[in-house]
């Protein structure tokens, strides 16, 4: 009898349908937007529901065949602190389980935070940093947090947002610029083109950030006649500089830590660049910034190897 050595991982996350099978072959990786209508900011819950189960299926029937899992891992909620629920997981979570108890292969639960920061560190080539002690910026549309990663299981927030979450800042002005949601890939060209790039006034309080006046700074520069590749700049700009910011502060208080950044907003060319001189941070490689179930099948294989 052959020895397993495959690993499934399944992400239904906010805006993206995601699976991914890490085998001795490598990583085979599937992932899909959820569509939202034009001129729209997002979603309601159950229309996302209602998308991830049509898309699930098909993003699975197009991974490798046949295979023969050893594990399965799902994400079950945003992440890992009590009360982190969303709904959309619970689409894939009730495929993990059918597939896991089909093949009789354990079912490994992780959140989409642990997720995203397995994907960072795996494609960044970084595998031996599992374990150990950095800090992990996790920014996205749903989440702006800086976190202490002491371990998987051990993940504290250091400073977050106030209100408005980076990705959504930087969606609200892509719509009301005229980009399709979600709007950072679009917006990322254009802002590269901006001549006259303004600067944002940058205020933290203890490390956080606050993010829900630019919107309307952005409103009045488009009224006064600036450019869209120079507005598209400005919300770029003020999110890079809210992260250094941040940045700072965290490593004020834990200083010579690796940084990884994570999370679709890490995947901007400016603030890739500019952290990346700055700090020396680690990013995902392309195509594993943004949500994706690669992240969720690295750690279903440590997980059943014992390695956490």
């Amino acid at each position: 009898m052959s020895v397993k050595s495959e690993y499934l991982g399944i992400d239904t996350s906010n805006y993206t349908t995601s699976v991914a099978l890490l085998s001795p072959n490598g990583m085979e990786s599937r992932r899909k937007l959820l569509p939202v209508k034009e001129g729209e900011r997002g979603l309601r819950q159950s229309d996302a529901v209602f998308l991830h189960t049509k898309q699930l299926p098909d993003l699975i029937e197009s991974l490798p065949s046949p295979v023969q899992p050893s594990a399965v891992g799902v994400s079950t909620r945003p992440r890992s602190v009590e009360d982190s629920y969303m709904p959309w997981f619970l689409t894939g979570q009730g495929v993990a389980r059918a597939i896991a108890h089909l093949y009789d292969c354990p079912l490994y639960e992780f959140s989409h935070q642990q997720g995203h920061i397995a994907a960072g560190l795996w494609s960044a080539g970084r595998e031996d940093l599992f374990g150990q002690r950095i800090l992990a910026f996790h920014v996205s549309g749903g989440t702006t947090e800086l976190l202490l990663v002491n371990g998987m299981d051990d993940i504290r927030v250091i400073c977050h947002t106030m209100d408005l979450h980076a990705g959504q800042l930087i969606d609200r002005i892509g719509v009301l610029l005229g980009y399709p949601f979600p709007c950072g890939a679009h917006m990322d060209a254009d802002a590269c083109r901006a001549e006259h790039p303004l600067r944002p006034t940058v205020r933290l309080k203890d490390g956080c950030c606050s993010l829900s006046g630019y919107e309307n700074k952005a409103q009045k520069m488009l009224k006064d006649g600036v450019s869209r590749d120079e507005i598209a700049y400005f919300a770029i700009n003020t999110v890079a500089s809210q992260l250094q910011g941040m940045i700072d502060y965290a490593l004020s208080l834990y200083p010579d830590l690796p940084l990884l950044m994570i999370g679709g907003v890490c995947s901007n060319t400016i603030i890739r660049r500019r952290l990346s001189d700055r700090y020396g941070a680690l990013f995902a490689a392309d195509g594993f910034s943004c949500d994706n179930a690669a992240g969720i099948a690295v750690l279903a294989k440590l997980r059943h190897e014992g390695s956490f």
